[in-house]
């Protein structure tokens, strides 16, 4: 695995202010994180670990259900790193590193539906449930042109309370409702690729957001992730080393 940089001490102090390394993690996504707030598991949790390994500092878990709660627990400065998609409209108030890990969002209709791929979707009339806040919430907000986002507390619930034409979400949990529910098919392709990376607090110093940067992409590259997905359980896409 590719060696990672002793940090110095003034990093170690801008990322972990509190003595402690504070991570947020989304239990609302499953292929990121798995297990109870009281024994949290999987690559965002491994990841945290290892990054506070890294500082010689210990790791605290706050555990929340969804992305909008991790996103701004890390912009309100509550926690130091969070793991979030890469959206414009984050960007502005959380420092990103580069992608660790891939996740295809799709859409999902009733067998009887006249939608018949991704492409379809962006029709009038056509309305799409997402879960609110997710990134896939804020692409499809940004990117639709003609149907409407309906936000709750998941793109699956909010399809089958409001009746909805078309469900989002990310494609390993949408497959699993989709084979559980019955009469549903997940249409193809994608419509869009979410790229997961490790934020961090605007107000840190860039030093300390250089030394997280590199450290995840060399954890990513040197097969770490890989591993952690894996014994998670989990087939989510680990992106290609930046340089080959």
């Amino acid at each position: 695995m590719s060696h990672v940089p002793a940090p110095g001490p003034d990093v170690v102090a801008a990322l972990a202010p509190t003595g402690r390394l504070r991570a947020v993690v989304n239990l609302g996504n499953p292929v990121l994180a798995q297990g109870t707030p009281d024994d949290p598991r999987g690559v965002t949790v491994d990841l945290a670990r290892e990054v506070a390994r890294l500082l010689g500092v210990p790791v605290t878990f706050a555990c929340v259900d969804a992305a909008r709660l991790s996103f701004a627990a890390v912009a309100e400065g509550r926690a130091d790193v969070g793991f979030l998609a890469v959206e414009p409209a984050r960007a502005a108030e959380v420092a990103f590193t580069e992608p660790y890990v891939l996740i295809e969002g799709v859409f999902a209709v009733r067998d009887g539906s006249p939608v018949r791929t991704a492409e379809d979707v962006d029709a009038a009339g056509v309305r799409v449930g997402v879960k609110e806040g997710s990134a896939y919430d804020l692409f499809l907000t940004r990117t639709l042109e003609r149907a409407e986002v309906v936000r709750g507390a998941e793109g699956t619930a909010v399809f089958e309370s409001a009746g909805l034409e078309v469900a989002a979400g990310i494609r390993q949990p949408v497959q699993r409702w989709v084979a559980e529910q019955g009469g549903l098919r997940v249409l193809e392709p994608r419509f869009t690729e979410i790229r997961q990376a490790v934020a961090t607090g605007r107000d840190r110093t860039p030093q300390a957001v250089a030394w997280l940067r590199d450290a995840v992409e060399r954890l990513r590259d040197g097969g770490f992730v890989a591993a952690a997905l894996a014994r998670s359980g989990q087939d989510a896409t680990v992106p290609p080393a930046a340089h080959g």
